[in-house]
């Protein structure tokens, strides 16, 4: 195990969740509700089975999954519904908030859910061991990041014209986005719910023989089937609503084809968190491994106020305020660093 490998492999799948959002920005002619589950099929359920099923030994995974346990299954895919619930007013919160702003507040959130609750309810006493304090500790810093870039976020709002806002993020509504972000993030956190919950189904992979770095996979096949419907009936509900279900077919082939392309796109570079996610952790020292979570976390909120900051959402703002941003980016990645202490 190797601290440092471990964290640099999160990042990677930092990079990859902090620049999901991006290739949205390519989508013509289609709504919101439309491109979400295009994204959402790619990421839900086409890549957790194909991962899962090149990174198992060969014709493993249909063993696997019938003899995990079906408490630890039901349970992942629970937690993977409420974590839907999660991902879809994540969505909402970028599209009111921006990218930087939305994913700072969301994630921060689920940073400190995610992180914290798993050992609480297992009635561990995180100030009895050394990794349990460096684990208050980190998360207390990442926080800190996190309201730092807050701060930013409200400075930019005041230094802004309302139709600057509204140039920069088209949708910008600060008092609903904030909302939106609350929401998202504290049902954001059940993803490392699920990810505790399938313990069992990650023995069950490595007593097949799977790579350790890929025990997870499995385990991801269920939290995001839960994932997936929740989004699914919330999307349909609104093509119905808004009258959006033509959009898939109102369009011209060429576009349709684009949108599919910058859709799944989308959801690969989404998925690729986790994937890197679950090889990282298992580079954690088990002591250390419950301060993985925040690290995605810190990583994607830093990553993503990086894009913010190269896709102009932070133009026009005062020098002060993109000093104060810089700020948090830079606390929120030394917060990850603390799990490397000796």
């Amino acid at each position: 195990m190797n601290p440092i490998i471990g964290i640099g492999l999160i990042a990677i799948g930092s990079i990859g969740a902090a620049s999901f959002y991006v290739p949205f920005k390519k989508v013509k002619s289609w709504s919101w509700e439309s491109y979400w589950i295009m994204q959402g099929v790619a990421a839900w359920l086409i890549a957790p089975w194909l991962f899962a099923y090149i990174t198992v030994p060969e014709g493993s995974l249909p063993v696997i999954l019938s003899e995990a346990p079906t408490k630890a299954k039901w349970l992942a895919i629970m937690f993977g519904a409420i974590w839907g619930i999660g991902g879809l007013t994540f969505g909402l919160a970028m599209r009111y908030l921006g990218i930087a702003l939305g994913q700072s507040i969301a994630l921060g959130l689920t940073a400190a859910f995610g992180t914290l609750i798993p050992p609480i309810v297992a009635g561990e006493n995180l100030f009895a061991s050394k990794a349990g304090i460096l684990t208050v500790v980190g998360v207390s810093i990442a926080l800190a990041g996190i309201a730092v870039i807050g701060y930013a976020g409200i400075l930019k709002d005041k230094n802004l014209s309302a139709e600057e806002r509204k140039k920069a993020v088209k949708e910008f509504a600060l008092k609903k986005g904030l909302l939106i972000a609350l929401i998202a993030g504290l049902a954001s956190a059940s993803f490392n719910y699920g990810l505790e919950a399938g313990m069992p189904i990650n023995e069950i992979a490595l007593k097949y023989g799977t790579n350790p770095l890929f025990q997870t996979n499995p385990t991801m096949i269920f939290i995001l089937i839960g994932g997936f419907t929740t989004n699914f009936i919330y999307c349909v509900y609104l093509n119905i609503k808004n009258k959006t279900y033509t959009d898939y077919l109102s369009v011209s082939g060429k576009t349709f084809l684009n949108n599919v392309f910058f859709t799944f796109l989308a959801g690969t570079l989404w998925f690729m968190q986790f994937f890197f996610f679950g090889m990282g952790k298992s580079q954690l020292p088990p002591e250390m491994a419950i301060f993985g979570w925040s690290i995605l976390m810190a990583l994607n909120i830093a990553f993503s106020n990086i894009w913010g900051l190269l896709l102009k959402e932070w133009h026009g703002t005062r020098k002060k305020t993109i000093v104060v941003l810089i700020i948090g980016i830079i606390i929120l990645i030394l917060s990850t660093f603390v799990v490397s202490i000796k």
